[in-house]
């Protein structure tokens, strides 16, 4: 099967749009991009097919891998160097072989790893010449798996489900060249220097197989490489997490906000609904995932992950983390929504409106005490990390009821100053993406001095965004907000804008603000619009984004602090989020 087509094997028809942006990738190595490969879970549990193009661009979806260490009776293992053909990761160093099984019968089979090893047999021969007549399904040992993402570029990254097989043979290798730009044979000795050395991006370790040498392999594989029985012994059945590993290719380039967050929202989205639907009963169970059924970008969930790959290790407990700092913020808004009587939130009725103001309360409380549990359970976590964890969490809650708390009393009060209102919207806003980003610094293995820059720059972003949230709900209109546009003035909430267009000279501008301002239900839509416009007059709209727009400096300030990375693409974007949504 040496240099086999598309058509040999199972695939996955690619669109004329698919097609079209592999149209400057080498003809052979486009055309296995239509490959069917096994989509999975972060479980490794078979979802379906899908084409090696969709596993593989922008977000990438995980899919089921192998990975083959060859050794030969001297003990020396095989490396290979990717052809530059390759439309992912060319020229990089790798194991002798490492692909995916496809979605077939045969391949899909999981007895003993029958399928991983079955693919192996037949991607030895079709990368490596290596005649399959001459070698077996028993002479591969399977070893454990591993999961992970690594990003080539923006449009390139690899996340997989790795399962790693062992074998010895003396083999007679035909390297098939559009696969396969050179291989050596290294010893143990020889790969750990390899390892350390410094190398260009094109002839560079991959990440995957540096994980698997640095991280999993040990000396006794070396040592055992050619007795099954002590092989065997060395195997597990876990999924050895390596989180995402991009930094380990040199000139990795980072993605967009967009796919950055896309990478893993659903994985937290999933952990969110398997704890809310927990609920032994189905009318809470619903009302618990009406907002989140709504939508939503998903940034306060993601963001432990995003700063973690810029300053340290991500792995799968900071989408526990996220899953959990989301729900407490969705039980924020339940609540948010009652007390300042919103009947709409991301376009659809608000919980109290669906479900009655009982069930809303209800719904919220046990919301807070999931989000806790989501927490103390979350994978990867050393138990003394746990308290201080839990503790974080915690205080964040308290900060933000201290400061919905002040927002309430704000109504009903004419001399709030500026100070007063940065305090609430410090406590109401910035410290849940303080502590996101503090969290994730943290569990990643930061300094001290690293965390409490990206705690800085948590707050600096909180504190931009609630800004440029009062700015953008002046601004928009109700259909973009997906509330009413102007609620903020027609509930009297004493926002910066308000503060500074309150302590204006007297004027007749002024009072066509007063008009508008806390009349809630009463006021008119001409009244209402009249009292926006009048804020801008009388340059409190202006005012606001001046101060939205140094804060919004400060957070580029302190990531200008970070060692440059490819996950520091999609901080930057997030940094610029809300001064973007008014460009």
């Amino acid at each position: 099967m040496g240099g086999y087509g598309i058509g040999d094997v199972p695939h996955v028809e690619l669109t004329a749009d698919d097609r079209s942006s592999l149209s400057e990738s080498d003809e052979a190595q486009a055309a296995l991009m239509a490959e069917a490969v096994i989509h999975v879970s972060e479980r490794d549990e078979v979802l379906g097919p899908m084409s090696k193009l969709e596993a593989h661009r922008g977000a990438g979806a995980f899919h089921r891998a192998f990975s083959v260490l060859l050794f030969n009776s001297k003990g020396e293992m095989l490396l290979q160097r990717r052809s530059m053909d390759k439309v992912t990761f060319p020229g990089v160093w790798a194991n002798a072989c490492c692909s995916h099984p496809l979605h077939e019968e045969g391949e899909l089979d999981e007895v003993d790893a029958m399928g991983v090893k079955r693919a192996a047999i037949r991607k030895l021969e079709q990368e490596l010449g290596i005649d399959p007549t001459t070698i077996s399904e028993s002479d591969l040992t399977f070893m454990t798996k591993m999961r992970y993402a690594a990003r080539m570029n923006a449009t390139w990254i690899e996340r997989e489900i790795d399962h790693i097989l062992v074998m010895t043979a003396d083999v007679e290798l035909k390297p098939n060249p559009n696969e396969v730009a050179e291989v050596m044979w290294v010893s143990n000795e020889a790969l750990e220097a390899m390892l350390i050395e410094e190398r260009p991006a094109h002839e560079a370790v991959a990440p995957w197989f540096r994980s698997i040498a640095a991280r999993i392999m040990t000396k006794d594989w070396w040592q055992h490489h050619a007795h099954a029985e002590k092989l065997a012994e060395l195997a597990d059945d876990r999924i050895h997490d390596m989180g995402d590993i991009s930094h380990m290719l040199p000139g990795a380039e980072g993605a967009d906000l967009l796919t950055s967050i896309m990478e893993v929202k659903p994985l937290i989205e999933a952990r969110i609904e398997s704890s809310l639907r927990a609920s032994r009963h189905e009318r809470l169970g619903n009302a618990m995932m009406h907002l989140i059924e709504g939508g939503g970008k998903r940034m306060r969930a993601t963001l432990p992950w995003l700063i973690a790959k810029a300053v340290g290790e991500a792995h799968s407990g900071l989408l526990d983390i996220g899953a959990a700092i989301e729900t407490v913020h969705n039980f924020t808004l339940v609540h948010d929504d009652i007390m300042d009587d919103d009947e709409v939130r991301r376009g659809r009725n608000a919980v109290h409106v669906e479900y009655g103001m009982p069930t809303a309360i209800n719904a919220g409380d046990a919301m807070l005490a999931i989000a806790f549990e989501r927490l103390v359970q979350a994978e990867n976590l050393e138990a003394h990390d746990v308290a201080p964890l839990v503790n974080r969490i915690a205080w964040m809650v308290r900060r933000v009821s201290e400061g919905q708390q002040l927002d309430i009393e704000f109504e009903d009060r004419l001399n709030v100053s500026e100070e007063d209102y940065l305090e609430m919207i410090e406590g109401k806003t910035a410290v849940m993406f303080l502590i996101c980003a503090e969290i994730g610094a943290r569990i990643s293995g930061a300094d001290e001095e690293t965390i409490q820059l990206m705690a800085e720059w948590g707050k600096a972003v909180g504190l931009c965004f609630q800004l440029m949230d009062d700015i953008i709900d002046v601004l928009s209109d109700s259909e973009t907000l997906g509330k009413p546009a102007g609620s903020d003035i027609a509930q009297g909430k004493r926002t910066l804008m308000v503060i500074h267009a309150l302590r204006q000279p007297e004027s007749p501008v002024k009072e066509r603000l007063l008009g508008a301002l806390g009349k809630g239900d009463e006021v008119s839509e001409a009244s209402l619009s009249d009292g926006l416009a009048a804020l801008q007059e009388l340059g409190s709209v202006t005012y606001a984004r001046e101060m939205a727009e140094a804060f919004h400096a400060q957070a580029h300030a302190c990531l200008d602090r970070i060692e440059d990375g490819p996950a520091l693409v999609a901080l930057r974007e997030l940094t610029d989020f809300q001064l973007a949504r008014l460009h």
